[in-house]
């Protein structure tokens, strides 16, 4: 008996969370270059050459143009009648499904750069020892509304979420 095959959830996160992942890239990546100029300058043992610095900078702007696109394309989430449905990553891909019966917690957290592009992300908690599922790149307003849906439905259905 085959398997039916496991669709990809109904919707995208917020289209801002691309600029957002691309300058927290960006900024990360600048660091990470500065860290090596410093290092280079500071410490004689350490010889640090031009193209390397070129190297490492190419190498942050594929970083930056590239992976936010990728992820954007691949995140998505979708909450059902009986479960909550994430699918996350760049170069590999993870489904997860929680059914509603499972959710322990509901979280929403807004990191610096988050709050700047108006953007949230929503944690879903279960007994799973697979961890949690996290939905990044929501719209703020949108994800104040998922933890409030999630926290009715999940308190709706009968059982102790273990």
């Amino acid at each position: 008996m085959t398997s039916p095959l496991l669709r990809e959830p109904r919707h995208r996160v917020s289209p801002r969370a691309r600029l957002m992942w691309q300058v927290t890239a960006l900024v990360e990546g600048a660091v990470t270059i500065g860290v090596l100029l410093l290092v280079g300058l500071a410490v004689d043992a350490v010889d640090v050459r031009w193209w390397m610095v070129v190297a490492a900078a190419v190498a942050v702007l594929v970083w930056v143009a590239v992976v936010p696109q990728w992820r954007y394309a691949v995140h998505r989430w979708e909450v059902t009648e009986t479960a909550v449905h994430t699918q996350t990553g760049w170069w590999a891909r993870e489904q997860r499904i929680a059914p509603l019966s499972r959710i322990q917690t509901v979280d929403r957290a807004e990191g610096a750069v988050a709050r700047l592009f108006g953007l949230a992300t929503v944690t879903v908690t279960t007994a799973s020892a697979a961890g949690a599922l996290e939905i990044d790149g929501l719209d703020r307003r949108q994800a104040v509304a998922l933890v409030a849906e999630l926290t009715a439905r999940a308190d709706a259905v009968e059982g102790d979420a273990t």
